[in-house]
């Protein structure tokens, strides 16, 4: 790497800490080659500076200064959690792993009242997929019919649209301001309108990949008086992330008797869960159950693994604020840097930052990647953008010193 991101690496406050003997985040390829057992002992130590002392017990060793390679980048192409899961989640899977010749039976209704706990509805009310892609899917299929439309904003997450396209449903694209890639409900409202049969209505809030929320206060009113024939698909993927109080979780709209709205949810992001496929629906028992008929059983669906791990994540609240705090901070490392490079972005409220590069993205994406970040790909008809994954504080402050370097060579 150039020495002007070494410099800059070396006056990072990360780097102050992981000097003073703070705790860094153990390597991917270290963890893979580790028995279960030294897993579960592992997890206790592989937090960031600033942790709460009752997470950690123990400490791993002060790291060198963070060296990104070919072999091992930095990964912020998938709006994956960096951090990595719960201290006890990551011992509930490991311990689980004996165990995993078994159906998780037997283990799924303690997971079911945590979350429905959680949304303040009945057990009944949540209905458990491998991922919230299976729940988009069956959430569809449901209520797939030859004069059935799909409704969603030009720019959004795209599983909605495929899964429409499978079934043969018609889809209608609200267009999108090409400023700031927002949309307005009213235009959704009309499209809706302008249907004569029934609509299903996907919104993801946030928004991905924009990671912008849509005014609570304004869905809600549609939905109470929208027409009977439409569903509501709300998937609040990254909800647990926003900071912008105009946005409030739709949960409370099927606690309070909604049976229009389907929310869609995952451990994939804020739980860090990604690869052991945990997420699941909520809403209206009645519903829930004829789209459970599209669904394989749920409790044949998770694995053991997932299953302990996610019921361990939410008896961890104070894991989540963590987590959400370090995502907090790995932003204002990242927002700040866009600041200074002069470029515009939108008002993240996910782990992911939607921004405006200078050079098309292909190009852009090849030089991060000569530097060892990997970074997203393009979300057409968005030209001239990209989503840029949030990793840990650290991991961003290297990317920070990467784009620094980059601007003094006149390459971005």
């Amino acid at each position: 790497m150039t020495d002007v991101v070494e410099k800059d690496l070396q006056e990072s406050s990360v780097v102050e800490a992981v000097e003073k003997g703070s705790p860094s985040s153990r390597s991917r390829r270290g963890f893979l080659g580790m028995s279960g057992a030294a897993i579960a002992g592992a997890a206790l130590g592989q937090f960031l500076p600033g942790i709460p002392s009752a997470l950690a017990k123990e400490t791993a060793p002060a790291a060198a200064v963070l060296k990104p390679s070919a072999k091992s980048p930095v990964r912020l192409n998938y709006n994956e959690n960096a951090l990595g899961m719960a201290p006890s989640a990551q011992r509930a899977a490991a311990a689980s792993i004996p165990h995993s010749n078994r159906y998780p039976f037997a283990h799924l209704g303690k997971l079911q009242s945590l979350v429905a706990t959680h949304h303040k509805v009945p057990s009944e009310s949540i209905l458990f997929t491998p991922g919230s892609s299976d729940a988009i899917r069956a959430s569809v299929l449901a209520h797939a019919t030859p004069d059935t439309q799909l409704v969603i904003p030009e720019l959004t997450y795209g599983d909605g649209a495929l899964y429409a396209g499978f079934y043969d449903l018609a889809i209608r694209k609200v267009p999108s301001s090409r400023e700031d890639w927002s949309f307005k409900i009213s235009d959704m409202k009309q499209a809706v309108a302008d249907h004569s049969g029934p609509s299903i209505v996907y919104l993801v809030n946030p928004n991905n990949p924009t990671s912008t929320i849509i005014s609570s206060d304004e869905l809600e009113a549609w939905v109470n008086d929208s027409r009977d024939d439409t569903l509501f698909i709300i998937d609040e993927a990254y909800a647990e992330f926003v900071n912008d109080p105009a946005f409030r979780s739709a949960d409370h709209l099927i606690a309070g008797g909604a049976k229009n709205v389907l929310l869609l949810k995952t451990f994939s992001k804020i739980h860090a869960m990604a690869g052991l496929r945990v997420g699941y629906a909520v809403g209206d028992v009645d519903r829930l159950e004829h789209v459970s008929h599209y669904v394989e059983d749920d409790a044949m669906t998770l694995s053991y693994p997932g299953v302990m791990a996610a019921t361990a994540s939410m008896q961890s609240p104070e894991f989540l604020v963590h987590s959400k705090q370090s995502n907090d901070e790995a932003r204002a490392i990242f927002t700040a840097t866009l600041d200074e490079l002069g470029w515009e972005y939108l008002p993240g409220q996910t782990n992911f930052v939607f921004h405006r590069i200078s050079r098309p993205l292909k190009e852009f994406q090849a030089a991060m990647k000569e530097r060892h970040v990997l970074i997203g790909r393009a979300f057409p008809p968005a030209d001239g953008w990209c989503r840029m994954s949030l990793g840990t504080p650290e991991e961003m402050h290297y990317v920070a010193a990467v784009l620094r370097e980059m601007k003094s060579k006149g390459i971005v």
